[in-house]
């Protein structure tokens, strides 16, 4: 048997078994899984919810009863219905940075769907690949970067939830300023802005709002939401509200000078993006230009064309032309990135 027909026998066995193991995980929900993303990261918000919900003192062995639960929480964490796939994903930390990842772009996949979905388009496409390409390396290239789009998606819709996130912090600011003028607590503050500010503000603050409600301190309370959404302008006005309470003075002060600060930042950006849109543009021309030329030039001349991807110095040319593309863009990118 040919070379090229066991590999495509493999790829596609490959294929059918990640497609039906991603059907079965679409399919099912684990039993054990939490509901909430919060019990995922070790919040322990159901732990914490049935301790307070006890009237009275416990006894030490009702105590260890519930820890053990709660570190049964923690066990029973499930990242995919496949079990294999499970038990490999718990023991490495791949599993949790994964769920955070799915959790910070708003997607409800777990870990096992989404490693799935990737091993699927990427032994897809090469099968598929390998009946019209003859470079081995071609095949693989272009695989493996049909297989990294779900990783791309991801990655994508996370830097639009936290450029959202950025965009309607110093409003949750002033409503936490003005409430906490009109007499209300720090936690009543992060609960007004829970009910009154549209998601993804709203949906962080809650999860924070219930920890302190569940006995959490406010600083592991904040800790937990730098750690879920990691940006800049909330790590200063978290370090503000820090500070405020180690050394005291007026809170609704500080963080109206650091709404004040967060605002003058954004401005900058926007205004760094404006001076340098001309060399974002040449980076997206000197990587899309080649490309769309080269299907142009295909459609009107295919059997030219075709020398490029049938010949070994037609791979080698596409081979150079392809990294000099790249390495032009990142030093683009290099140069137009201005951390403000």
């Amino acid at each position: 048997m040919p070379l090229q027909q066991i590999i495509i026998f493999v790829g596609v066995f490959i294929a059918v078994f990640s497609a039906v193991a991603l059907l079965l995980s679409l399919g099912s929900k684990p039993k054990g899984a939490s509901k909430a993303p919060d019990a995922a990261y070790g919040l322990g918000l159901n732990a914490r919810a049935e301790v307070k919900a006890t009237p009275n003192a416990p006894s030490a062995n009702d105590r260890k009863t519930k820890q053990e639960k709660s570190a049964d929480l923690q066990k029973t964490e499930v990242f995919s219905s496949v079990p294999w796939i499970n038990d490999k994903l718990q023991d490495l930390e791949l599993g949790s940075r994964l769920r955070m990842l799915m959790f910070q772009a708003d997607i409800s996949w777990t870990p096992g769907i989404f490693i799935l979905s990737s091993t699927l388009m990427f032994v897809a496409s090469w099968v598929l690949l390998s009946l019209t390409v003859n470079s081995a390396w071609l095949q693989v290239g272009l695989a493996a970067i049909i297989g990294l789009m779900p990783l791309c998606l991801v990655l994508l819709k996370r830097s639009r939830r936290f450029s959202k996130f950025e965009a309607g912090l110093p409003e949750a600011l002033d409503l936490v300023v003005s409430a906490l003028r009109a007499g209300h607590s720090l936690n009543a503050a992060l609960g007004l802005i829970a009910r009154e500010c549209l998601p993804p503000i709203s949906n962080e603050f809650q999860i924070c709002f219930a920890e302190q409600n569940y006995g959490l301190e406010l600083n592991e309370a904040l800790d937990n939401l730098l750690m879920r959404m990691p940006l800049q302008d909330l790590r200063i006005a978290v370090t503000a509200i820090l500070i405020q309470k180690e050394t005291g003075g007026n809170l609704a002060e500080v963080l109206n000078k650091t709404t004040e600060v967060i605002r003058e930042r954004f401005r900058l950006r926007r205004q760094v993006k404006v001076h340098t849109a001309h060399g974002r543009m040449s980076a997206i021309v000197v990587t899309v230009l080649p490309i769309v030329l080269l299907g142009v030039l295909t459609m009107m001349n295919p059997k030219q064309e075709s020398v490029l991807w049938t010949t070994p110095m037609g791979l080698h040319l596409c081979a150079i032309s392809a990294g000099m593309a790249v390495v032009g863009a990142l030093i683009i990118q290099v140069i137009v990135r201005i951390e403000v």
